[in-house]
């Protein structure tokens, strides 16, 4: 009787940290937060307003292509920045690999590498 709930607990766990380690791809333009979220304020015309943001300490963001949905860009380790070069594609569209979680509410991406 204890057998089938014990392989029940450690297929769940087994299932999460699947989930967990699995990275993803998420296409979408890069967008300083606090513009988008408050204006709507995006693309090319938003490009210098956003990288200077982002270099003051806004948070960036991706725009899902095709969505709605917004993704917070976290560097891949605690205590780092984000990759060298993504501030500057402000306004543009990129690919972005790393792992997504969901907290709260809000969506967030670490960013392993982009293109």
């Amino acid at each position: 009787m204890r057998r089938p709930g014990i392989v029940g607990v450690g297929f769940v766990l087994a299932l999460g940290l699947a989930t967990v380690a699995s990275a993803e791809t998420v296409t979408g333009e890069v967008v300083d937060s606090f513009c988008y979220s408050g204006m709507g304020a995006k693309g090319a015309s938003h490009t210098q307003c956003g990288m200077d943001c982002a270099k003051k300490g806004i948070p960036v963001a991706l725009l899902e292509k095709g969505t709605d949905k917004v993704y917070v860009l976290l560097p891949n380790k605690d205590k780092q920045p984000l990759p060298d070069g993504l501030i500057n594609k402000m306004g543009s569209e990129v690919t972005v690999t790393g792992k997504v979680q969901a907290k709260g509410g809000s969506n967030f991406l670490t960013v392993d590498s982009f293109k």
